[in-house]
């Protein structure tokens, strides 16, 4: 007796096992980075519990601790974070020159309008992704949903200011603004350049952040007055560098290693919607319509931007 083989078809539209697993990858990579903004979500509200302490001691403090995340993903074996000299220049090129960049904007500009301008960091992921990694396209639907989650951004940041205070540094021309933008392009060219230089575990990220946590306290030492810290900055430091100074970083490098950067750029936008609410439910102000439709607006894009292949 012949048994007739029967194969399953593909003109059919069901999906292959091919096309299976990287649906598993892509929410896979989505869930990383949805971790990591997250995380980073809770920067502003331990940032304006130790705004006394000056933020290039914070940040170094932050990345020493975070770090040390590193060690068990290495089996507790420091050799392992060993990488290229380029691509350790990339690390602290990523972590510490955003976080100089960005501190100079703050205390130069206007903090509302620099963070605004920082906040273009997800939009140039999204365009700039196919000019640093081949094999992407760049549609139209990426755009859209940059622009979209862009301006909702926008809406919450300028939503988060009082009418009376929201210009306290002025409107002219800052020496920020462009240090802001050059913060942006840092970060947003760092997170797309993980994925050209040669392979590195996760782990690594580990000697990005002890290097760039010295230089850090290297510049806290050299531009910063001296301060004695509580019992309790120690605890929120501590919470800092495990969260978004730290475990961030790692869940953001992994995503952006097996996720599509288009997609994980829209979904960033997320991080000043849900810092914002953080923040207005910790200091138990209700939540006002200009940042509730900014919500629909950067869930809106991050749906469109993601639904596009």
């Amino acid at each position: 007796m012949i048994k007739a083989s029967v194969r399953p078809s593909v003109c059919g539209g069901h999906p292959t096992s091919t096309d299976m697993n990287s649906q598993v990858k892509s929410v896979r990579s989505n869930l990383l980075a949805l971790g990591a903004i997250g995380l980073w979500s809770s920067l502003a509200s331990l940032g304006v519990a130790l705004n006394h302490v000056p933020p290039f001691l914070l940040t170094g403090l932050s990345l020493l601790i975070g770090g040390l995340i590193a060690l068990p993903l290495s089996g507790f074996r420091v050799s392992r974070w060993r990488v290229p000299l380029p691509t350790l220049a990339l690390g602290v090129y990523g972590l510490f020159g955003y976080h100089f960049l960005l501190f100079l904007a703050l205390r130069d500009a206007p903090p509302v309008q620099a963070n605004l301008v920082n906040y273009l960091w997800p939009l140039l992921i999204v365009v700039l992704a196919p000019v640093f990694l081949p094999g992407l396209t760049l549609r139209w639907q990426h755009v859209v949903a940059a622009l979209i989650g862009f301006a909702g951004a926008a809406m919450v940041i300028l939503s988060n200011t009082n009418s009376g205070a929201a210009d306290s540094g002025g409107v002219g021309w800052s020496w920020g603004y462009p240090a802001a933008l050059a913060a942006a392009f840092i970060w947003s060219s760092y997170s797309l350049l993980t994925r050209r230089v040669s392979a590195f575990p996760t782990a690594a990220i580990g000697s990005f952040a002890w290097v760039s946590g010295l230089l850090a306290l290297l510049c806290h030492v050299l531009m910063e007055p001296a301060v004695s810290l509580s019992t309790r900055d120690w605890v929120l430091i501590g919470m800092m560098g495990l969260g978004p100074l730290g475990g961030a970083f790692f869940l953001w490098d992994k995503a952006l290693k097996t996720g599509d950067a288009r997609h994980i750029g829209i979904l960033s936008y997320l991080t000043p919607l849900l810092s914002t609410s953080m923040l207005l439910w910790l200091s138990g102000r209700a939540l006002t319509w200009p940042v509730a439709l900014a919500g629909v607006m950067i869930v809106g894009a991050a749906w469109m931007g993601t639904r596009a292949r």
